[in-house]
């Protein structure tokens, strides 16, 4: 693979991984929302939960981002994959706020623009540890 395709890959890998979280996020929290405090200690009322048509939809997302990630860690270095991906908080904090009304405080503000600013600095070093060949451990 050419670098110029492995880059592509790499951070077509790396939005995937950064916009499936959150959103996935956002769908769990709308599913839930209409259910009971009670939903944590009643195991009918999680179950019921679990069926419910956004958390589905939240759950195959968590899915699809577990394996979108395993593949990212399998061509990025994991000190690069996850303070990058940690800009999903940032986007989670968002979402929280426009679509499910969340009051968002300035230290939670301060605090998203501090994961921000952190993965722009770790985004800016993509480089790749050479991994050992196939059944080989380091």
């Amino acid at each position: 693979m050419t670098d110029r395709r492995r880059l592509l890959h790499i951070y077509s890998l790396l939005v995937l991984v950064i916009l499936l979280k959150p959103f996935s996020n956002l769908f769990l929290a709308w599913g839930v929302r209409h259910f009971p405090h009670a939903l944590a200690s009643d195991p009918l009322l999680f179950l019921r939960a679990m069926v419910d048509p956004l958390v589905v939809i939240g759950i195959v997302m968590q899915v699809v981002w577990l394996l979108a990630r395993m593949s990212l860690l399998g061509v990025a270095d994991l000190s690069f994959v996850l303070p990058v991906t940690a800009t999903g908080y940032i986007l989670t904090t968002v979402l929280g706020k426009i679509f499910l009304g969340e009051q968002v405080s300035l230290q939670r503000w301060i605090g998203a623009s501090l994961i921000f600013l952190g993965t722009a600095f770790v985004g800016a070093t993509l480089k790749k540890t050479k991994h050992p060949g196939p059944g080989k451990h380091p």
